[in-house]
């Protein structure tokens, strides 16, 4: 399942995400819109290096599974196809059900929906381009 793994491109892919996410959760894009739809919460902020340790650990760990995902001789495009319907199918949609229990409103979760489509469509499209 792992031997076809392109580790560089699962690196790279996974650094990717912040390339996405900087700007999605800015103030010029998403990021005031967000922090209004999300409401004051009591929020203990962790350390820069643990807070961005993890999350670059969360997504490659997201990055090599799509990987081994991707059938062989797959271009960037079918990369990009996979990576926007895991992100539309699997994720925003798991979103979606923990944000109406959560009674989070629909901002919120076309924001944070929104942005896990536009990750994991970029993902998919780095390891389609440096698949194996």
């Amino acid at each position: 399942m792992f031997n076809h793994i392109n580790w560089i491109a699962v690196a790279v892919a996974s650094l990717a995400t912040f390339l996405v996410g900087g700007p999605w959760y800015s103030p010029a894009l998403f990021g005031t819109r967000w922090g209004i739809a999300m409401g004051p919460t009591p929020m203990k902020r962790g350390h820069p290096a643990r807070v961005f340790g993890l999350a670059y650990l969360f997504s490659f760990v997201a990055a090599t599974f799509l990987a081994a995902l991707l059938p062989a001789g797959a271009t960037w495009l079918d990369g990009l196809r996979l990576g926007g319907l895991v992100g539309v199918c699997f994720v925003a949609t798991s979103f979606g059900v923990n944000y109406q229990f959560a009674n989070r409103p629909m901002d919120a979760l076309l924001i944070d929906g929104g942005y896990h489509i536009v990750q994991f469509a970029v993902i998919g499209a780095v390891l389609g381009a440096w698949h194996n």
